[in-house]
């Protein structure tokens, strides 16, 4: 069990890594998961263009890429966030770099849980599933 944080193409250093990882194991148990091996590979927007193109076939700009590894209960699966993006992203919603990036992680961490946000009522409930966790778990950050 292992929660490792990367960067890949980009310099940055993800603040409070212990906090973030006891909440992300927290919120996994949570969903009655065990957690695996979870790599958080922190990126530049042209890095994770290239996987989006190379891996989905998509030639846009996303915060986020996840790949899933999971094995019945355990958590496993690789996630790539877009730095450049998140910051975007967080001063386009008015809020904190921070928070931005940390909805980012969950967002990451329910998809390897097994929740999608493809249709409208899925969008609804990851975000429902997202609030949680942050309200949740705020204490621990």
């Amino acid at each position: 069990m292992s929660i490792n944080f990367f960067s890949e193409d980009i310099d940055f250093n993800l603040a409070s890594k212990n906090k973030i990882r006891n909440w992300i194991k927290l919120s996994i148990e949570n969903e009655l998961k065990k957690t695996g091996l979870i790599n958080i590979i922190f990126t530049s927007d042209n890095y994770l263009l290239d996987i989006n193109k190379k891996y989905l076939s998509h030639n846009y700009l996303t915060d986020i890429i996840t790949f899933n590894y999971c094995e019945k209960n355990t958590i496993n699966g690789d996630i790539y966030i877009s730095i450049e993006t998140v910051l975007n992203n967080s001063k386009r919603f008015i809020v904190s770099f921070e928070d931005e990036i940390r909805r980012v992680i969950i967002h990451g961490i329910l998809h390897l849980i097994g929740y999608n946000d493809s249709t409208n009522g899925e969008k609804i409930q990851m975000r429902e599933k997202e609030n949680n966790y942050l309200d949740r778990y705020k204490n621990l950050l």
